[in-house]
């Protein structure tokens, strides 16, 4: 009868359990010579660790770097410390590293561990006995050898940045017997001298090469120093107990005088710069504010009272004349109509029409008489001529179908004829 069937996913689970439940792989140290080593973009780094019958695949995550003191490369001699877990997904075993040393340093190692642990706890790494750094140091103090890289760097940092800043060297031993020591007397010898800042520090070298920057004495010199210290010791991977009681760690020694230093000719530089773009923007302003004046005063001008006076005779005048220009469009217009009513009332005027042969009758009571039938024989009329009038008597009345009537005398007289008809005669 065939057992039970199991898939690859569960047999991995049941091997990673395996190996979780082995308390030794939790907390294992592996002694074997570095290969493959990649650092990835990520911050992990992958490597191999292999001796003369095997090989083992390991990876450091980026959140345990901080248990690496140095770079590593193919062929370094390690001892990694960290645990064996199972990677799931393909079945394989790996070592995941949380501290990496070389081999032949892993007792300096645990004796730094110890004695930073002992440091911090008596306080001398704590933030409040920090000093700040003063940003215009003149006078720098250096505890380094005088023959290393490190004073060249900083000599040629300092030239390059502040030409004028003052730097006193202490040439002290750096590494091998009696360098612990001789590194604290220079410390508290150019802290009595009285310098700005301090820079205390050495190229990168292995554990051994650093370790008189681990010792007691020293770290003890600079936490007791007045004198703001900066720690300058190695590549920026090296780490030191110097580092953390220093007031400031540089992760070089051109670091350290690049933090030191005061970069005045860069200064220098800015402050031209700045001087120009003022300069600029001061004319810009000026500008501005003459075309503002200009405005102002052109728009003062337009508002001066003596121009608005000025604008308003002219407007005045401008008013006169158009006014003139209407009345005697006006007096033209009256004069044309006045000739026209001129010439029908001429048309109509007695006077005219007497002058051309008419006459105007009335009667005594002063009526017009514009009919015969309203005129009797003897009736005294007053005939008006264009020149003078007369007085006459009618002698005889005409009817509009010509018959006759009596005749009255001119002088008042009405006499009639054989006929029955009267005749006028003149008095």
């Amino acid at each position: 009868m065939m057992g039970n069937i199991y898939s690859v996913a569960q047999v991995n689970t049941y091997i990673r359990n395996m190996f979780a439940q082995d308390f030794m792989l939790h907390h294992i140290r592996v002694r074997g010579e570095v290969s493959n080593c990649k650092y990835h973009t990520s911050g992990h780094i992958f490597f191999t660790l292999k001796d003369a019958s095997g090989t083992i695949a390991a990876i450091m995550f980026a959140g345990n770097r901080g248990g690496l003191a140095f770079r590593m490369k193919d062929g370094d001699k390690v001892i990694v410390t960290g645990s064996v877990e199972v990677y799931e997904r393909d079945g394989k075993y790996q070592l995941y590293a949380r501290e990496i040393t070389r081999e032949g340093a892993g007792d300096l190692w645990l004796r730094f561990e110890e004695r930073k642990r002992e440091l911090e706890e008596m306080g001398m790494f704590a933030a409040e006995y920090k000093r700040p750094v003063p940003r215009f140091a003149t006078r720098i103090g250096i505890v380094t050898a005088a023959t290393g890289a490190a004073i060249q760097d900083i000599r040629n940092i300092a030239a390059r940045r502040n030409p004028y800043v003052q730097l006193f060297l202490y040439s002290a031993l750096v590494q091998g017997e009696g360098a612990a020591a001789d590194i604290a007397r220079g410390i508290r010898t150019l802290d009595a001298f009285g310098v700005d800042v301090l820079i205390v520090g050495r190229g990168g070298g292995s554990i051994e090469e650093l370790w008189a920057f681990n010792e007691v004495e020293v770290a003890r010199a600079i936490f007791e120093c007045e004198t703001p210290v900066i720690s300058a010791v190695g590549h920026e991977t090296d780490t030191t107990i110097a580092d953390f009681v220093a007031d400031l760690r540089a992760p070089t020694p051109s670091a350290a005088a690049e933090l030191a230093v005061f970069d005045f000719l860069g200064a220098k530089e800015r402050l031209a710069s700045y001087e120009s773009r003022l300069q600029r923007l001061m004319r810009q302003h000026l500008t501005l504010l003459q075309m503002r004046a200009a405005h102002a005063k052109e728009k003062l001008r337009y508002l001066c009272p003596e121009n608005r006076l000025r604008e308003k005779r002219r407007y005045t005048a401008d008013l006169a004349g158009r006014l003139d220009e209407l009345m005697e469009r006006r007096m033209q217009s009256c004069r044309h109509r006045l000739a026209l009513m001129s010439g029908r009332l001429e048309g109509l005027s007695p006077v005219k029409k007497l002058a051309g042969g008419f006459s105007y009758v009335e009667d005594q009571n002063g009526r017009a008489v514009t009919d015969a039938s309203q005129t009797a024989c003897g009736e005294e009329l007053s005939i008006h001529l264009y020149k003078g009038s007369l007085g006459v008597t009618v002698t005889e009345v005409r009817s509009e179908d010509g018959r006759t009537g009596e005749t009255a005398d001119a002088g008042g007289e009405l006499f009639g004829n054989r006929d029955g008809d009267h005749t006028a005669r003149e008095g």
